[in-house]
């Protein structure tokens, strides 16, 4: 019998009856980014501590996630946990830096198919990321049912570009020649992402997020028909997995 405290009822369900198809009285709200840097509160915070201590410490993370939430209290009908997408490469053994001013960095950036053996063989969902975990549980307490809260992961491809580019970029010409002239061993490390981004989303739901989002952010920067082969087919083995792995008993919408 589990003996975990059992998490507030929950007074605003607009954005899960939404996500489900219901009809809704009006369309429900939540900012893209919401607790980040246009909060002055935030700004402050990341003054103290840098970006990833805020991500790997509970108490840090639940505070920002809920900064937005009580500066605009009613406003918003979701809260979103305040992590990072590229907590899974980290996971998977890559070093990432947030550049204040530029945006993630890798130092060691995949350049070649055989730089994969830097990766992880397999990856400990639970060892690496039970930070993450353990901020969702406390944010689902500290929100007491104002709101939902949304957990979520980066889609394969959009991660396997920033570890191929090494940061942000306006091409992706590295992460696209990979497709071009590596199309096994781009199967081989979207496949594997893929299965760091089921055990995540999983983790995310058993610690309590009630919503999850898959963002695809550099989707658009594939044809059509790169698309079908190297993206889509990893969003649908997402939404399978991660539905089978839960079971009925514990589903939840995902976008």
């Amino acid at each position: 019998m589990s003996t975990a405290k059992p998490f507030p009822p929950l007074k605003n369900d607009l954005i899960l009856r939404a996500a489900r198809g219901e009809k809704t009285e009006r369309a429900p709200v939540w900012v893209m980014r919401q607790a980040g840097r246009y909060l002055p509160e935030f700004r402050a915070e990341r003054v103290e501590n840098d970006f990833f201590k805020i991500c790997r410490t509970p108490d840090l993370a639940t505070k920002v996630t809920l900064q937005p939430i009580d500066r605009y209290d009613g406003l918003l009908d979701a809260s979103i946990i305040f992590s990072d997408i590229l907590v899974i490469p980290q996971a998977m053994g890559m070093v990432v830096e947030m550049i204040p001013g530029k945006g993630p960095h890798f130092p060691d950036p995949l350049v070649l198919p055989q730089d994969m053996t830097k990766l992880k063989k397999e990856v400990n969902v639970r060892e690496e990321l039970q930070y993450v975990f353990d901020a969702i549980t406390m944010t689902r307490h500290a929100l007491n049912g104002r709101v939902p809260l949304i957990g979520f992961v980066g889609a394969p491809w959009t991660l396997m570009a920033y570890m191929i580019e090494g940061g942000g970029s306006k091409t992706l010409s590295g992460a696209k020649e990979w497709l071009f002239k590596h199309p096994k061993a781009s199967h081989e490390l979207l496949g594997r992402i893929t299965d760091v981004c089921v055990n995540f989303l999983v983790g995310q739901v058993r610690a309590g997020a009630q919503m999850l989002q898959v963002f695809e952010s550099w989707g658009g920067e594939l044809s059509p028909h790169d698309f079908e082969q190297f993206s889509l087919p990893y969003l649908a083995q997402i939404v399978k997995r991660v539905k089978d792995e839960l079971g009925s008993a514990e589903a939840v919408p995902m976008t």
